[in-house]
């Protein structure tokens, strides 16, 4: 996976968006101004997503790269490293689970007009 396939996976989300609130190397996607994915742009060497905190942990027991959320809180996110020991396959997944927790956090008048725009 490279950074370009990621961020246009990322972007086609209904109601995605991109920015750098951070500094100018972290790259986060949003939805409905919540962050679901949080890259840094120079290295592209992981991802940090948010996660249901049982999943989490059983995916941190499972695979050497999927971590507890670096500065994020490790309950509720991951860190999945990009060096090939998680699949391309199960990151994406990992990624729509991230969106779908995002997403559903939103008040559901906002998630409409998300899903009409």
């Amino acid at each position: 996976m490279n950074i370009s396939f990621f961020r246009d996976y990322c972007l086609n989300k209904p109601g995605a968006s991109e920015d750098t609130p951070f500094d100018e190397d972290t790259l986060c996607f949003k939805v409905g101004g919540k962050i679901f994915a949080i890259i840094d742009i120079v290295d592209f060497k992981s991802v940090n997503l948010k996660c249901d905190p049982e999943w989490a942990m059983e995916l941190r027991e499972e695979f050497v790269g999927i971590m507890p959320g670096y500065h994020m809180n490790k309950k509720h996110w991951n860190t999945v490293l990009f060096d090939g020991s998680v699949s391309d396959k199960l990151i994406l997944n990992l990624v729509d689970h991230s969106y779908d927790l995002v997403l559903n956090s939103i008040p559901k008048s906002k998630r409409d007009n998300l899903s009409n725009s």
